[in-house]
């Protein structure tokens, strides 16, 4: 479990965050922040006041990376990049969530190496992590500089037959039903949106087309949306393409295995990142991932 419940003890009474910063080596920002969260229990109750003290016994919640030997496709001295697999989380979505791909990026180098952008849960592929603070902020600084040029591979239902470019304004839904909590939808109020689409191969025995993507853009499930805008919806997507029952017993947990293969195609959403292009400290980079995506996803299908 990432997260873990430490007893301490300080000998002597003193600031909290100072006993964090000299004893686990936060910086003052990261203990504040933690003890503002409720992480450190004094008597079994979370002190919440930063410059709270301390004496004696008191218990710590803290995030201790575990490794499930998950090896980097590409390193480099300021960063390092990992091919995803489908189901694993960027980030835990909780304090009980076992394992997220943060906690192989931090097993193995170290608390101030971070995560510099999100693909889906179940979305596979390169993922573009920092190894140290300065190297976070200037991946952010050119992804918000759109200087990173992403490919992705999907399978999608239907004969998807010809090169397309598709601009439609995606806006996250807020307001309908339950459902909308994570569904995004092309709307004329919704900011502007660009994918590139090339059909690569088409398996008529399954009527599905492996096709390539190149958004120019990065919106939430900006691909997802477009794909089904287009009547090609991903293979194995339960959100969009699907009737609002199974949307909501998707997100409720309550669809089955066999249910959502027989609605979407897929146990899984068949979407993989599998390239990365970018300009960094005066170099210019190609990575392609090592993940043979068609063969992988021919098992789900056929």
């Amino acid at each position: 479990m990432p997260f873990v419940r430490k007893r301490m003890f300080a000998p002597k009474k003193q600031k909290a965050f100072l006993y964090l910063i000299q004893e686990l080596g936060y910086t003052q920002k990261e203990a504040q922040r933690l003890i503002a969260k409720g992480r450190l229990f004094v008597s079994g109750k979370p002190m919440t006041k930063t410059a709270g003290e301390i004496e004696g016994e008191f218990e710590f919640i803290y995030f201790e990376p575990i490794t499930k030997g998950l090896e980097p496709t590409y390193e480099e001295e300021e960063f390092v990049i990992f091919d995803k697999p489908s189901g694993v989380l960027i980030h835990p979505q909780n304090r009980y969530t076992p394992y997220s791909l943060i906690d192989e990026l931090k097993y193995q180098y170290g608390r101030d190496a971070n995560i510099t952008h999100r693909i889906d849960q179940e979305t596979s592929g390169l993922v573009l992590c920092a190894k140290n603070k300065q190297s976070e902020r200037d991946i952010k600084m050119m992804f918000e500089q759109r200087d990173m040029k992403k490919k992705y591979l999907a399978f999608v239902h239907g004969h998807f037959e010809k090169e397309l470019t598709v601009e439609a304004p995606l806006l996250r839904a807020e307001d309908e039903s339950a459902i909308v909590r994570m569904v995004v939808k092309v709307d004329e109020k919704g900011k502007a949106s660009k994918t590139d689409f090339k059909p690569l191969q088409y398996f008529s025995e399954v009527d599905m087309t492996l096709v390539e993507c190149s958004p120019y853009t990065g919106r939430q499930h900006q691909i997802r949306v477009h794909l089904f805008h287009v009547k090609h919806p991903i293979v194995g997507d339960p959100i969009y393409g699907q009737s609002e029952e199974n949307i909501i017993k998707f997100l409720e947990r309550e669809l089955s295995e066999e249910e959502r293969i027989k609605y979407s195609g897929a146990k899984r959403l068949l979407l993989h990142a599998s390239e990365l292009g970018f300009e960094l400290y005066g170099r210019s980079y190609h990575i392609k991932s090592k993940v043979d995506f068609l063969k992988t996803s021919l098992l789900y299908v056929m």
